[in-house]
């Protein structure tokens, strides 16, 4: 196999979005290496320190974005989307994390099943534990939403899927956009956890056939639903090169000694984390996060260990005209609406 290296950075933490009950544990969570590479055969791009047997998802794990609005508007895109191409009987969602998707689904009157071993919740569809062909379960379509980038080998993957459903039926893809975050350098946007990262012209060359391509959320997730029975291994097309900045951590240096006063961020999810954990490096951390999800709220981050404060707590006592850097841009007016006038509300992405 040959690789060439795109991107690097050390100690990243292993679960950017597990939360923990105190600052030292946060501190001293599990941490692994980014070695960012394209693979010279298949053209895909990955991590290639990422270790699997790492990874262990649990109840910990918080990546719920179901409280924001505009993240609200998407699902509901998107299930649109899938009712329109794939239909609303014989569903399967693989990775359903919480279940807010899939309980969309039903709520629409759709026949879905779902799996994922961090669902903290009650309905007897959903059962705790990973998907396999041992299970039996098969659908007309497959629902995979940002699953494929945590998974190793995700052509093995996606080939384990298809012959667990018998090697027929269409399938939905979401992942982040790799050409949002070279385009944006989006340094906050790299994380451990995500092993893989896709271009639309990925998944053309992964299926022979694909129904729909594209892209959403702003940009920042890439959409498709192809055919499993044309899957097939990747060969990379010398004319499509990924063409990866190698200025990434440039704007990082540059505006981390910009600020005076307090650096607050809002959103302690996974561009949260990063954000905090590089700045630290650069030696101007970040002081305090604030985020909606009362999931978050009183617990730690992975890595730096900093509290996650309410927006009532976290604007409390800031002075005017303070600075909050809004790490996903797509949430921008939403968080201006909530912290009001006084504050200056700055939107993490530049083209």
């Amino acid at each position: 196999m040959t690789l060439r290296e795109l991107y690097r950075q050390d100690g990243l933490p292993i679960f950017q979005n597990r939360m923990y009950d105190s600052e030292a544990a946060g501190r001293d969570c599990p941490k692994g290496d980014m070695r960012l590479v394209e693979d010279m055969q298949t053209g895909l791009v990955f991590n290639a320190a990422f270790d699997p047997a790492a990874m262990d998802y649990d109840g910990a794990y918080q990546n719920e974005q179901g409280h924001s609005p505009h993240f609200k508007a998407h699902m509901e895109a998107v299930a649109d989307l899938v009712e329109s191409r794939m239909g609303t009987r014989r569903l399967v969602e693989v990775g359903c994390g919480k279940g807010t998707f899939l309980e969309l689904l039903m709520a629409r009157g759709a026949e879905v099943v779902g799996y994922d071993p961090t669902y903290e919740g009650s309905n007897p569809v959903v059962r705790r534990e990973y998907f396999t062909e041992e299970l039996g379960i098969t659908g007309d379509g497959l629902i995979l939403r940002h699953v494929l980038e945590h998974i190793a080998d995700p052509v093995s993957f996606l080939q384990r899927l298809a012959a667990a459903n018998g090697h027929k039926g269409l399938i939905y893809i979401e992942v982040p956009c790799l050409d949002w975050i070279c385009r944006h350098r989006a340094w906050f946007d790299i994380f451990y956890e995500h092993v893989n990262y896709f271009r639309l012209s990925d998944f053309d060359r992964i299926f022979g056939r694909v129904v729909h391509s594209g892209r959403a959320f702003g940009g920042q997730y890439l959409t498709v639903i192809a055919d499993l029975s044309t899957l097939r291994r990747p060969q990379r097309d010398p004319a499509d090169a990924v063409a990866f900045p190698p200025d990434l951590t440039d704007r990082l240096m540059a505006e981390a000694g910009a600020e005076e006063g307090r650096v607050v961020v809002w959103g302690g999810a996974s561009k949260g984390v990063i954000f905090a954990l590089l700045r630290a490096r650069a030696g101007h951390p970040v002081d305090r996060v604030i985020d909606i999800n009362p999931a978050k709220q009183g617990r730690h981050l992975a890595a730096t260990g900093l509290r996650v404060m309410s927006p009532a707590e976290g604007l409390a006592d800031l002075p005017d005209g303070s600075p909050i850097y809004v790490m996903n841009p797509n949430y921008l007016e939403e968080v201006r609406a909530m912290a009001g006038p006084r504050f200056v509300c700055k939107g993490m992405s530049h083209d």
